[in-house]
């Protein structure tokens, strides 16, 4: 499968020029040292690469396969047959599904699945109204269920899922269907804002707009398991039919979104996230509804620990990363000496395999970054996956006590600077430890049902030495080579 004459890919807001601009430095989930020759450098306009041969579609593909560049959706060619039938699964909430259909494009081709409601009259009468096909279900299958009797209906190239509670945007579907010019894209999801109703402006509508579990955030990515958007929701997606198979698994009522994706990746196909265009959620706003529904989503854990062992783990550590944090939390006098001396000893190390220009100060950037990420991550740990073990050694030993105060206030603070935020900061850090509390407490429901501590294991990945060549195929238009780190 190649990308199509005109596909353009611009490099990753993240990724960096070194070497002179020689080499690219950038990825996900892991950093990659990517080389380029005179020939390969040559193609580029700024940051930006658009496929006009072989050379440059073997150079894009191998972009995005690192994750070290993404497509420019407003200039990716147009796709052949563009035909999208939306598929919406629904439990009775008839005005929530009258609003969505009022927000889809006329003449567009609709299946509303009707997931056993105990209503189905005033279901059928709106989807009557709007033109659009019903199928009931006898009984309730659950999400998964009902998205693949739709899929099962579905007859075009394309199929768009959404939740009865959202409501898109007139591009958003348009612009997702730009992303399969590449052919090895299997499905493309939009960013997932809050939808502005009078409940979302309470306290906790309010927190929802500004760290909803639905929202990714603003840079565009490639999905995939240890990344930076390692799952996406399935409230909107746009997928390819033919390279979904059957959906969903209907054995999951929680987590067969992060299933579905982690399996067409799997599969060696692409997900793409791209926040460039919006679906609104109507999110919960009271507090009964709002904290059963964030302990619900930790429920999924223990399935999905199951299904892929490799791709569940609440944080993964590097042995260096790990070592700083476990002397950090000792909280001794020698604590930040010997820190520093394992990330010095870390950053010299990247730095004779980088074997770039000014590789010393790029070594140490890498470092500084992974020690920030497994700090990050052991506050989640401490107050999210772990809080029920942190409450009760907290009473015990003040060293966890004040490492969980840092984490706890760490997380606010953050979270202000990066802005957005309209709520006080004292609503805001309830509301945060009660999220907290209520996915924790699924997490821990689930793996105790399961009989399996799976989903609450962290996972230490071993740092490759080991440098990658690129095959000599696609070395010979792009003379590139790579390698990665941590």
């Amino acid at each position: 499968m190649t990308l199509p004459i005109g596909f353009v890919v611009d490099l990753d807001p993240k990724t960096r020029l070194v070497d002179g601009g020689r080499a690219l430095l950038g990825g996900a989930p892991t950093t990659h040292l990517l080389r380029l020759t005179p020939r390969a450098r040559a193609l580029f306009s700024g940051r930006t690469l658009r496929v006009r041969d072989a050379a440059s579609a073997l150079l894009a593909e191998r972009l995005l396969e690192l994750a070290i560049a993404h497509p420019r959706i407003d200039e990716l060619p147009p796709i052949e047959d563009a035909r999208c039938t939306y598929v919406i699964p629904v439990r009775d909430r008839p005005q929530q599904l009258e609003r969505l259909l009022a927000s889809i494009l006329p003449g567009s081709e609709v299946i509303v699945v009707d997931d056993a409601s105990e209503d189905p009259r005033s279901v059928a009468a709106v989807a009557a109204r709007h033109d659009a096909r019903l199928i009931v279900l006898p009984r309730n299958l659950g999400p998964a269920g009902a998205r693949n009797a739709g899929l099962r209906a579905v007859r075009t190239p394309f199929v768009a899922f959404v939740d009865s509670d959202v409501v898109l945007d007139k591009d958003t579907v348009p612009t997702l269907l730009r992303h399969f010019a590449d052919p090895r894209t299997a499905a493309a999801v939009p960013r997932i804002t809050g939808l502005r109703t009078p409940e979302s402006r309470t306290w906790l509508g309010r927190y929802e707009s500004a760290r909803s579990s639905l929202d990714l955030g603003e840079r565009p990515a490639s999905v995939r398991p240890g990344s930076y958007v390692s799952w996406v929701s399935t409230a909107c997606l746009v997928a390819r039919v033919s390279a979904i198979g059957d959906g969903f698994d209907e054995r999951m009522r929680v987590g067969e979104d992060v299933d579905f994706v982690w399996r067409t990746v799997a599969a060696g196909r692409r997900v793409r996230f791209e926040p460039s265009v919006a679906a609104a959620h109507e999110h919960r706003a009271r507090l009964r509804p709002w904290f059963l529904r964030k302990a619900e989503y930790g429920t999924g854990a223990h399935p999905l620990a199951v299904r892929h062992p490799q791709s569940v783990a609440p944080a993964v550590f590097a042995p260096w990363s790990a070592a700083i944090t476990v002397t950090l939390l000792a909280q001794r006098r020698w604590s930040v000496p010997l820190a520093a001396a394992i990330g010095g000893v870390t950053a010299y190390r990247i730095s004779r395999k980088l074997d770039i220009e000014d590789s010393a100060a790029v070594a140490l950037r890498l470092t500084a970054g992974g020690a920030a990420s497994a700090l990050l991550q052991t506050g989640a740990l401490l107050t999210r996956h772990w809080w029920p073990v942190t409450a009760v050694a907290a009473t015990i030993f003040p060293r966890v006590r004040r490492a969980a105060a840092l984490a706890a206030v760490a997380d606010v603070v953050l979270e202000y600077a990066r802005g957005g935020v309209e709520l006080d900061p004292v609503r805001y850090a309830a509301a945060r430890r009660l999220d907290d509390i209520a996915y924790g407490a699924g997490v821990w429901f689930s793996a105790i049902r399961g009989r399996s501590a799976a989903a609450l294991r962290p996972q230490l990945k071993p740092v490759s030495s080991r440098r990658k060549e690129v095959s000599r195929r696609a070395a010979r238009p792009a003379d590139s080579s790579s390698s990665h780190s941590s």
